[in-house]
């Protein structure tokens, strides 16, 4: 990875927020994508093509993978390819919430190696090279050490709990919390303000490639949810499903799932 590649992420990241911030509240246009994949506003356009002309003149031998673009299958030939979500948490910025963020990350083979994650309304950016610390606004962090599932505070939505997920039929009686960005949630348990993250369904590359990286360089334990090492840049840009959480708190939830089938 070239020496400049988090530098560049992070000053691409802010750029994509000034953009954001001139729609957000402002009632951009909205609309349906169909096929079931949710809205997309004029603000997810406007920032996926700055950051498509400014990442691309900047390293124009990578590969390219964003939500908000047609996929070419000339990025799994590539060496590094950009990993983009140009808006994570859209609903969230139609209806004016300030959790919405920026993902933006960089794969070199099949794993990440430079992840930002922006969330300008807030004053939070999220950051992460593969040889170096996981930041917030430049300071290192860390996961917490929760120790008993009973008692942890886990990021997730209200389908997790359903109980063919889980043995015995009987889900964990942790504290369940959510927050709009799929993104922002894997950088709050980097950072220890939750102590895990678990989705039982697919998720795009895009919404957790940079968060990722963040979580597994703050010292969290990152799978999907077989217990599997994350893979990127895909033919299908699709990850099975996550489990993040801190050291003691990982192995806990691998064992109470029932064994899922792969997608």
């Amino acid at each position: 990875m070239p020496a400049h590649d988090l530098e560049l992420l992070l000053e691409a990241a802010q750029e994509a927020g000034e953009i954001a911030r001139q729609y957000w509240r402002q009632q951009p246009e909205v609309w349906e994508k169909g096929s079931n994949e949710g809205p997309v506003t004029e603000a997810d356009l406007a920032v996926n093509d700055h950051l498509h002309q400014r990442l691309m003149t900047a390293r124009p031998d990578y590969g390219w993978l964003s939500e908000e673009s047609a996929d070419d299958s000339t990025r799994l030939d590539a060496a590094h390819c950009f990993i983009i979500d140009p808006i994570d948490g859209t609903r969230a910025f139609i209806d004016g919430q300030q959790g919405f963020s920026h993902s933006l990350a960089i794969s070199r083979g099949d794993r990440i190696v430079a992840g930002v994650v922006h969330l300008p309304e807030l004053g939070l950016t999220y950051a992460a090279s593969a040889d170096g610390p996981a930041t917030l606004n430049g300071a290192a962090i860390s996961p917490s050490k929760a120790r008993l599932l009973a008692r942890a505070d886990v990021l997730t939505n209200k389908a997790t709990l359903e109980p063919h997920f889980w043995k015995g039929r009987q889900p964990p009686n942790f504290k369940r919390s959510f927050r709009p960005s799929l993104a922002w949630r894997l950088c709050l348990i980097a950072d220890g303000r939750f102590d895990a993250t678990i989705s039982l369904r697919g998720a795009w590359e895009w919404d957790i490639a940079a968060g990722s990286l963040i979580a597994e360089r703050a010292g969290a334990t990152v799978t999907d949810m077989h217990g599997a090492e994350m893979r990127f840049n895909n033919p299908v840009p699709r990850i099975d499903g996550l489990i993040i959480a801190g050291e003691a708190l990982h192995p806990q939830i691998m064992e109470r799932l029932n064994r899922l089938p792969r997608s």
